[in-house]
């Protein structure tokens, strides 16, 4: 878990940052501050693993806090200018968001600590253990998804839908195709289609044009061909 606090002077933005917050399992809110010095005070109280920043605030502003920090947790900064985005970045925040901000984007900025601090706290043991799951965004509330049970993903214009080992209903989660691929180990899925992305545990078959999972027919687009016949080890199909 990682223990968050929420820094914004608008009730209304801290409301929206809490509701995010609430969302996403792996993050355990410890406060809401109204200003930086309040989140300093507190700072001096508590462990705290990540701070969602404002920057414009009165008083002392998000930058020059980040900057009074002699211990810094780790810092996402969320803000309505992009003009602060390159000095917050030289702070070596872990993301820059502008509002208003999409739950899908809150999410991606909170996987990238969540990564970042499981490779900081990690016994050295486990070092090359990479997670064998991801979480997706389905219906305001984010669901686990275990890679070993997915058979194929299909897209459909800005949604997919995650078609699972022994469901018989998908999960359909709003995202593009692009994104969830970046996220899936490239060991184990293959995009063989501007619509799909298999899992190569579940292929059954292959021919020419098709991919085979259990009695499901997915086309093979000329451009992923050769990726295919690079992993089935043929060089034509």
């Amino acid at each position: 878990m990682l223990k968050c606090i929420a820094v914004d002077d608008e009730p209304l933005a801290l409301e929206l940052l809490e509701d995010n917050i609430s969302k996403v399992p792996y993050l355990q809110p410890v406060a809401k501050c109204s200003n930086a010095m309040e989140a300093m005070k507190l700072l001096q109280q508590e462990t705290v693993d990540l701070i969602f920043l404002d920057i414009q605030m009165p008083g002392l502003t998000g930058l020059q806090f980040i900057q009074s920090l002699s211990v810094k947790p780790m810092i996402i900064l969320i803000t309505a200018y992009e003009k602060f985005a390159l000095e917050g970045f030289n702070l070596d925040v872990v993301d820059y968001l502008v509002k208003p901000v999409s739950l899908e984007r809150f999410v991606k900025a909170c996987n990238k600590a969540y990564d970042l601090f499981q490779l900081k706290n990690r016994p050295a043991s486990n070092a090359d253990v990479a997670p064998d799951y991801f979480f997706v965004n389905v219906e305001y509330s984010l669901v686990k998804v275990n890679f070993s049970d997915i058979t194929f993903i299909e897209g459909l214009k800005d949604y997919v839908k995650i078609h699972l080992v022994n469901s018989n209903k998908p999960i359909i989660t709003r995202i593009s195709m692009k994104s969830l691929e970046e996220q899936l180990p490239s060991a184990k899925f293959l995009r063989i289609h501007k619509s799909y992305i298999v899992s190569l545990n579940h292929i059954t078959s292959v021919r020419k044009s098709s991919v085979y999972i259990a009695d499901m027919e997915l086309p093979i687009s000329d451009n992923y061909r050769d990726a295919l016949g690079i992993i089935t080890g043929k060089t034509s199909l």
